[in-house]
């Protein structure tokens, strides 16, 4: 009941912003238009979560495919390498590699892409080597003993039962792309941070609030549809 309430509210906060633009008027005379006039929140939308859904589909290839690697015997010598740097470089600010990105790929959807794409990373993994390595050697002994090869105990057996692991790299992932993306309106991305840098740019607060509510509604959607998954993957495993 609370994700659909959560969901019918931010389907209302993309597609009915104008409806509010009485209470933005009294709340904001001075402020004419009350409601973002440019782009619809739902194009912004749209291109908002086209950019967190590529970077998080390329975040989540290497991610895990770099944890597969560390996890092999050909790629043991580079896990404590790959694990050092990703914890070393979730100390960054994602707006940080913003910053990095946009010198070398210039301005627009591009650098936002390999910002977040880069920055989420990270978190999956970390989580994905640790839920990996983290099977247990019983268990692994047990599918040897079956006959399973290298790559179907892999997806039969260790992808499986560290999935409640690596989804919460994931989850984390793409909620820091959701706020991240905001800021690539700085560079010329067109996302639902758009009319928070207008507002910001052109001292109209209702702006920013209006860009605010869409961004943080959309996380909390995204947030409690992960948790739900988790849940099941987790009921999945125990049955296993």
């Amino acid at each position: 009941m609370a994700l659909a309430a959560i969901t019918l509210l931010f389907v209302l906060s993309v597609t009915a912003m104008p409806l509010l633009a009485p209470v933005f008027a009294w709340a904001f005379p001075a402020i004419v238009p009350p409601v973002y006039a440019g782009d619809s929140f739902a194009t912004l939308f749209l291109y908002h979560a086209a950019l967190v859904v590529t970077s998080s589909i390329a975040s989540i290839v290497l991610g895990l495919g770099g944890a597969i690697f560390a996890t092999r015997r050909a790629g043991a010598e580079f896990r404590p390498l790959l694990e050092a740097l990703a914890t070393i470089g979730q100390t960054f600010p994602p707006v940080a590699v913003l910053a990095i990105a946009v010198p070398a790929l210039g301005y627009g959807d591009l650098p936002t892409f390999v910002a977040l794409a880069l920055y989420g990373i990270l978190p999956i993994l970390k989580n994905s080597m640790a839920g990996i390595a983290g099977v247990s050697p019983t268990v692994l002994e047990a599918a040897d003993a079956m006959g399973l090869r290298p790559m179907q105990r892999l997806w039969r057996v260790e992808l499986p039962l560290a999935a409640p692991l690596i989804l919460a790299g994931v989850r984390v992932s793409v909620i820091v792309n959701i706020g991240t993306a905001t800021i690539g309106s700085t560079v010329g991305a067109v996302t639902l941070g758009t009319p928070i840098i207008g507002g910001l740019i052109g001292d109209k607060l209702p702006y920013v609030i209006q860009g605010a509510i869409v961004v943080g509604l959309f996380a909390i959607v995204a947030d409690m549809g992960f948790e739900r998954l988790d849940r099941r993957l987790r009921r999945l495993a125990a049955r296993q």
